[in-house]
């Protein structure tokens, strides 16, 4: 098929490198010189504009920083629309917010062009390996047709419910990673103060009933080594956090765990700045208790 990638960041490049092997593939990306690299290394044409990129496509997948971005290459002669075809679909792999998913999509029912959001989760390295999880808002049939492009970077793609439903999923699960990152932070800095070391801790944690994902997996490989890359913006996780508070309160949830965690969250951000990663809200923590968790 003819794919149009737009947005070629950490997860976005290798998600589109997998649809190269598979698809015609055109990206675009507002630094052209990173769409440059990329068509260097796979097979790929470059486009100028969103309108260049989208023209004669099948499927444009859209991956970027907000729901925002994704709405402002849309308008304009040289926007999305003014591209894209009767009969094309586009697939938004932002992390974005359901509100503007249906706005998006009803714009898009108008031209005949079909929608679905469609976030993902496994990282950078899911995404290399092709094994994403992801999460489609979507009625049925833009579901049905959404899958073969989708298989070529995820392992479980999951209907989740009608458009918005992707991104809510999203949202609640990276909502609940922020606040298991934060509890676990906290939990661990206190045991190292009354004397337990930090690998036992975290040995013993995850033989228990209390372990999970950041206990089981991100804190080993990188709290406990001190090894902290740049994966995933923790300004990007503040604002998912901010996504799930105001899908509980359009649910009428309470949600005062998801807010607290939110509230912190901002928090650290402010302190460590609009480039840290989203795992530093421990080292935030740290820095807070005075010690260190390490192996």
């Amino acid at each position: 098929m003819r794919v149009t990638f737009v947005g070629l960041g950490a997860i976005g490049w290798p998600m589109a490198m997998h649809l190269a092997q598979r698809h015609e593939l055109t990206v675009y990306n507002r630094t052209t010189a990173r769409a440059t690299d990329f068509a260097r290394r796979y097979p790929a044409r470059v486009a100028d504009t969103p309108r260049q990129a989208a023209d004669g496509s099948d499927v444009v997948v859209t991956c970027l920083p907000t729901s925002r971005e994704v709405e402002a290459l849309l308008d304009g002669a040289n926007g999305l629309l003014a591209g894209l075809r009767r009969g094309a679909m586009l697939l938004d792999c932002t992390s974005g917010d359901p509100a503007s998913s249906r706005r998006i999509a009803g714009r898009l029912a108008e031209k005949g062009i079909a929608f679905a959001d469609a976030p993902v989760s496994g990282g950078t390295n899911g995404a290399e390996a092709g094994t994403l999880t992801v999460m489609v808002g979507a009625d049925e049939s833009t579901f049905q047709r959404a899958v073969p492009i989708l298989q070529a970077f995820g392992q479980r793609i999951q209907h989740m419910g009608p458009v918005g439903t992707g991104h809510a999923m999203k949202a609640v699960n990276n909502a609940l990673l922020a606040a298991n990152i934060l509890a676990v932070g906290e939990g661990l800095a206190a045991l190292v103060k009354a004397g337990v070391p930090a690998r036992t801790a975290v040995d013993v944690l995850n033989a228990s009933s209390g372990r999970s994902f950041v206990s089981e997996s991100l804190v080993p490989e990188r709290v406990l080594t001190g090894a902290w890359p740049r994966t995933f913006r923790l300004a990007l996780l503040d604002k998912d956090v901010a996504i799930a508070c105001d899908l509980l309160k359009d649910t009428g949830v309470a949600g005062d765990i998801i807010a607290t965690s939110g509230k912190l969250l901002a928090e650290v951000r402010a302190a460590l700045g609009e480039e840290a990663d989203y795992l530093e809200a421990i080292r935030w923590i740290e820095r807070r208790a005075a010690v260190e968790i390490r192996g």
